[in-house]
């Protein structure tokens, strides 16, 4: 049995930008707790969480780690996430095992690009979130005007539930008892009075005792109405640290235990149940007695331990006698040995209750968002996917060695196994395999990996651009397919109309036959026909998107139809159409954020406009440094790493995301065109 129950767990992910000190607040906080006799180093690479090798070497974290402490007989589950754009897909990934998201923000520099983003994606998963406030003894900083940021930024909501004082040395209590000391900024009253009149505010019965009666509340009075604050980002509370000193670490850690949500006391996690259309909201409970239930959210490869699936369990309990079936499966595996996770190390442990994060290993079929269950009435449950920045850097790659191919192919898919953000592709046209991540630093980790861990060395080149093909307007396609050849022949004729769909529509296929012109059983090989031309694109071999396809007419052979006549049929009427109905080529334009020192900003501009880009906007940072935002098409960034460093003296920073994508001039697609025929020629 577990010494602890679902109410007693608490489940954090620490995120922010990179530098905001993560992983330094853990080793405080497992200090604090006792799990480690004294706090790790990162530049001695002594830390729990930054275990990997190459996080040593570089000194910052590339992925998320997991452990867990136990304070005022409260289990929490403690997640660092890397904070450098490069690795965002690895921090968003872990968002759905936890209640609660906290932001920490580095009192030198403030809010910075990830940590909007990570505040962003808690909203959007209805996380609690609360925000800490690390590094407040640092020199010169002014923790009064962070805060003001804060509220500025992220709304009035935010509000201190603690006090810096003493110049950063000591954080003062402002709600469980509050004394009335000297503090760097504010007061502990006014403090006090501001929290407890946004938390009674969602509940007329505290509303009536605090106001009317003037009565004093206590924390135990307020708890369930400051769970709701939460709950409805009412409050989003700020308290404040340094990891370095131990300065606040006593005060988060009973505001952890005290205040942070349980799992029945967040927001319920966004179970679904069924497919496409008819996906439905379900209602999960972290009710140990129920069906076991839990979701996968994290895999690692291990050389030695096998694949291991670290997993959150929403409800029941599951012990190493457990039968568990992954997603639709109709094979469950035997869970044999359960483990929790504390950096790099599994300890075996007898049983998992709701709200617990656990691992399996040597589960082969395991996978990324996968849901676990032990009972047939869970199939076809999934939680809500996260929403990930699509992967646009790309390096396309070969082995260096003849022979590897089939080794690398093996070591790619087990890296896009454990990242979100990382794709492989295979470019049919051009005839090479590409890779995909959010930047420059993640892919160079990728290659490191393949080289140190997988023993496969590759070369690499710029990839093709993921151009796309659309068409512009409506035209009709048709096609007779007949072919005799002594025997039984071939026949299959098809009349389809072809239409544009809004930008991100994809493809629609509709069947509008009537009479019986084609047999239903025939539809699919026209589809498929279709959807050949749809991988292969018909003008310069570029993936088709963005197009309904209408069926309408055709006719058949009672003999010599067959699936390969019609698919056939349905392939070249497809072509016909699509070059009737003004097909253009797309190209991808990307959102752009440039960071750099302010005395680069007119050559960036100029060198940005050089490439058919432009800037929307551009802040300063403070400390001689500015943000440049705009929009560029991907395929004018082929050489702007290294540009970017010559003009900035490498110095400057980039990030992208997709915005949107837009037609190519037509001198451009002339190019793309002439070169696509050359090729085929």
């Amino acid at each position: 049995m577990s010494d602890y129950t679902a109410e007693d767990v608490r489940n954090l992910a620490l995120v922010g930008h990179a530098g905001a000190g993560k992983t330094t607040l853990v080793e405080a906080l497992l200090a604090a707790t006792g799990v480690i006799n004294i706090p790790g180093h990162i530049a001695k690479g002594t830390t729990v969480c930054d275990f990997d090798p190459l996080e040593k070497e570089l000194q910052h974290s590339l992925d998320a780690a997991i452990t867990s402490f136990t304070i005022g007989g409260k289990h929490v589950n403690l997640i660092d996430t890397p904070g450098y754009p490069d690795f965002l897909g690895r921090s968003l990934s872990v968002l759905p095992a936890v209640e609660t998201a906290a932001l920490v923000i580095n009192a030198r520099f403030g809010i910075e690009p990830i940590t909007l983003r990570m505040m962003k994606a808690a909203d959007n998963r209805h996380l609690c979130r609360f925000i800490i406030v690390n590094q407040i003894d640092a020199e010169g900083v002014d923790l009064a005007e962070v805060t003001q940021q804060i509220r500025e930024t992220f709304g009035p909501e935010c509000l201190p539930l603690n006090l810096p004082a003493e110049g950063g040395k000591r954080v003062i209590d402002c709600f469980f008892q509050p004394a009335q000391v000297a503090t760097d900024f504010s007061s502990v009253e006014e403090v006090h009075a501001q929290i407890i009149d946004q938390v009674v505010e969602l509940d007329e019965t505290l509303m009536e005792l605090y106001l009317e009666q003037g009565q004093e509340l206590k924390p135990e009075q307020l708890h369930n109405a400051f769970e709701s604050a939460l709950r409805e980002a009412h409050l989003i509370p700020i308290c404040y640290v340094s990891a370095l000193t131990g300065a606040g670490i006593s005060e988060l850690l009973e505001i952890i235990a005290r205040l942070m949500p349980n799992p029945a006391e967040g927001n319920p996690p966004p179970f679904l149940k069924g497919e496409g259309a008819e996906l439905e909201p379900v209602r999960v409970v972290p009710d140990p007695k129920l069906h076991a239930l839990a979701h996968v959210f994290k895999v690692i490869n291990d050389p030695y331990r096998g694949k291991i699936g670290i997993f959150r369990i929403h409800q029941g309990r599951i012990t190493p006698t457990s039968q568990l079936f992954i997603g639709n499966a109709r094979k469950p595996f035997k869970v044999n040995h359960l483990y929790r996770v504390h950096g790099n190390d599994l300890i075996e442990v007898e049983e998992g209750v709701p709200g617990d994060i656990l691992a399996v290993t040597r589960v082969d079929d395991i996978h990324f968002d996968a849901v676990l269950h032990d009972s047939h009435d869970e199939d076809h449950y999934h939680l809500r996917s996260i929403e990930c920045p699509l992967p646009l850097f790309g390096l396309a790659v070969k082995t260096t060695k003849r022979g590897d191919e089939q080794k690398l192919a093996e070591a790619l898919a087990k890296l896009s196994s454990e990242d979100p953000c990382f794709h492989v592709e295979h470019n049919a046209s051009a005839n090479e395999t590409v890779i995909r991540g959010l930047g420059d630093a993640h892919l160079k980790v990728i290659l490191r990996r393949l080289s140190e861990q997988f023993r496969v060395e590759v070369e690499t080149h710029p990839p093709s651009i993921p151009y796309r093909e659309t068409i512009m307007t409506k035209a009709e396609g048709h096609h007779r397919h007949k072919k005799q050849t002594g025997g039984a022949g071939q026949f299959g004729e098809v009349f389809l109309r072809v239409e544009p769909l809004p930008r991100g529509g994809g493809f629609e296929f509709v069947d509008a036959v009537v009479g019986g012109a084609i047999p239903g059983n025939f539809m699919p090989s026209i589809e498929k026909g279709i959807r050949q031309v749809l991988e292969e694109g018909a003008i310069a071999g570029y993936p088709m998107q963005d197009i309904r396809v209408t069926v309408y007419d055709g006719k058949h052979h009672p003999v010599d139809s067959k699936d390969i006549a019609f698919m056939t049929a349905g392939r070249k009427a497809f072509i016909d159409a699509v070059l009737k109905a003004q097909p253009v080529i797309l190209e991808p334009i990307v959102k752009i954020r440039i960071h750099a020192q302010e005395g680069a900003m007119g050559d960036l501009a100029g060198d940005l406009s050089s490439r058919r880009g432009r800037i929307s906007g551009s802040e300063s940072k403070g400390h001689g440094r500015i943000l440049i935002e705009g929009e560029v098409p991907l395929a004018e960034l082929r050489d702007y790493d290294a540009r970017l460093k010559s003009l900035t003296g490498g110095e400057g920073t980039y990030s992208i995301e997709l915005s949107r994508y837009e037609p190519v001039p037509a001198q451009i697609q002339k190019q793309l065109i002439d070169a696509y025929q050359r090729a085929e020629d």
